[in-house]
């Protein structure tokens, strides 16, 4: 995976879902990433899911009017969220979604965390995380 940020946005998967998530209108590739990374056939979570349920969570605290920092990176969703904010109403069961997918996310069964575990950015991943999780349930 090419990474080069902490935050959700800094890596390639991330930015290969945000290309696609220009092509829906409505929240169905947000949820359907979530349940990727909700399903637990007793194995690990593997980075790419972790990756893009990441950047799905992005555009749930986009859409609740609770972004993080904006950049080049976030430019993609950061236009997609503002063409739909004035409709959009985020589901009470994405956030919970959101909520257990970051869970998983920084669980023991986390191919994602475990990369950022073996680099010594691994607590700065894991605030940026914090900080989203703190956005979304807030």
């Amino acid at each position: 995976m090419g990474t080069w940020a902490v935050d959700a946005f800094g890596n390639d998967y991330a930015q290969d879902w945000a290309e696609d998530l220009e092509q829906t209108s409505n929240l169905e590739a947000v949820e359907n990433t979530l349940d990727t990374a909700l399903e637990n056939n007793g194995g690990v979570l593997e980075a790419p899911f972790g990756a893009e349920a990441l950047v799905a969570i992005e555009v749930l605290a986009r859409l609740q009017g609770k972004g993080g920092e904006r950049s080049e990176d976030s430019a993609a969703v950061d236009a997609w969220v503002e063409a739909r904010k004035p409709k959009a109403r985020v589901r009470t069961d994405l956030a919970e979604k959101a909520g257990r997918a970051i869970e998983r996310i920084l669980s023991e069964q986390s191919e994602l965390r475990e990369l950022w575990a073996d680099s010594e950015h691994y607590a700065d991943w894991c605030a940026a995380v914090e900080e989203l999780r703190g956005r979304i349930s807030a």
